[in-house]
């Protein structure tokens, strides 16, 4: 659920800059995504063990079938050539101005 939805206010810049975001366990959860992006053994264990201690191991299965497929995603329309929609472009610019995305590469 969005915090659009719920009314709380969250700090994207963990995003790029790591910390928790204002969320609950989020520099748990943040520690998880870099250590598996980063495809460190070691850093992802200890991350893993972080997470389930602090969540559950329900909860740590989520948090890792969500960053699977939030990889896994853009890869696939970038790989394709999906063009951002001109709706969702106008809708995100700010967010995406804010964390640097328009400087990320992808596929042409």
């Amino acid at each position: 659920m969005s915090g659009t939805e719920t009314g709380d206010d969250y700090d994207l810049t963990a995003i790029t800059e790591g910390g928790d975001g204002a969320m609950p366990n989020g520099a748990e959860l943040n520690a998880f995504v870099e250590a598996i992006l980063g495809r460190d053994p070691a850093a992802i264990a200890a991350a893993r063990t972080a997470v389930v201690e602090a969540m559950g191991e329900a909860a740590m299965v989520d948090a890792a079938a969500t960053i699977a497929a939030f990889n896994a995603y853009p890869r696939a329309a970038d790989a394709t050539g999906i063009p951002l929609e001109d709706a969702k472009r106008e809708a995100t610019a700010d967010l995406r101005h804010e964390l640097g995305l328009d400087a990320l590469e992808v596929a042409a």
